[in-house]
């Protein structure tokens, strides 16, 4: 339980941070099958579900509401140090994810699902800040939209390399719903929240079934997906003695994902 809650505490803190995944974060961390698992067949296994699910859900909380500000504060700070670790974290967990595909033999398809997905996240990218701009407005109108906006957030959650936060920008309620956060808003928490829960539930059965059924397809193209949040983050190349630290960063990041692997593989 401890392991889930530092877990969920990781993911937490980073899902906020724009462009930066919540659900490539779990799927690093090792965390993310069980996910989806225990929300797509919740009431299959309820005690142990819950258990699990509130467990995570409290460290994510949690990490939110201590690491979000200190971590926007760092990428303001030393944005290429930071960037360049969160890209050694990423790179430390393709391997897993390569291998949870069980790819067999080289063929066409090791190339073209992995390039779907990292196609799919770079034009999701280009498109502007409150590109679907909405207001959230008030009373059952406002209820609806903030529900509606929290389904397709939901979708950011769940699927590895598309972050919330940027998700949140395109619908224009990112910086309120950071207002919200800070300032304990229920009134425009519960609405944003219910949409999330239930675009949750919606998603996650049908990735389940992907995953189990399509298995190579589904890890390729989450791989793709994870690609492409690196792409998104990436800074750019550091110049003079800042080179040196970034690759240590990148090396410190790519090192604390193996060293986990190793822990829980012993």
């Amino acid at each position: 339980m401890l392991t889930t809650a530092l877990k969920g505490l990781c993911v937490g803190g980073t899902m906020l941070v724009p462009g930066v995944s919540g659900g490539s974060m779990a799927m690093i961390l090792g965390i993310y099958d069980k996910l989806i698992e225990s929300v797509s067949s919740f009431f299959k296994d309820i005690k142990n579900s819950l258990i699990f699910l509130v467990t995570f859900s409290l460290g994510a909380g949690v990490g939110m509401i201590l690491l979000a500000k200190p971590l926007l504060h760092l990428i303001e700070s030393y944005p290429m140090l930071l960037l360049y670790f969160f890209i050694g974290v990423v790179a430390g967990g393709v391997p897993m994810i390569y291998q949870k595909a069980e790819v067999r033999s080289i063929s066409w398809k090791v190339f073209l699902y992995p390039a779907a997905g990292l196609a799919a996240v770079l034009l999701f990218e280009l498109l502007p800040a409150d590109f679907f701009q909405m207001g959230t407005g008030e009373g059952i109108p406002g209820f609806l939209l903030l529900a509606a906006a929290g389904i397709v957030a939901a979708v950011a959650l769940v699927l590895p390399g598309i972050s919330v936060s940027y998700l949140l920008l395109l619908m224009g309620i990112y910086d309120k719903t950071m207002m919200a956060i800070g300032d304990f808003n229920l009134a425009f928490l519960i609405p944003l929240g219910s949409g999330i829960i239930l675009g949750i539930i919606l998603t996650t059965k049908l990735l389940e079934n992907a995953m189990k059924n399509h298995t190579q397809a589904t890890y390729l193209i989450i791989l793709g997906f994870v690609a492409g949040s690196v792409a998104e983050v990436f800074p750019g190349v550091p110049q003079g003695i800042e080179f040196i630290f970034c690759i240590a960063a990148f090396i410190a990041g790519f090192g604390m994902i193996q060293l986990l692997y190793s822990i829980e593989r012993s």
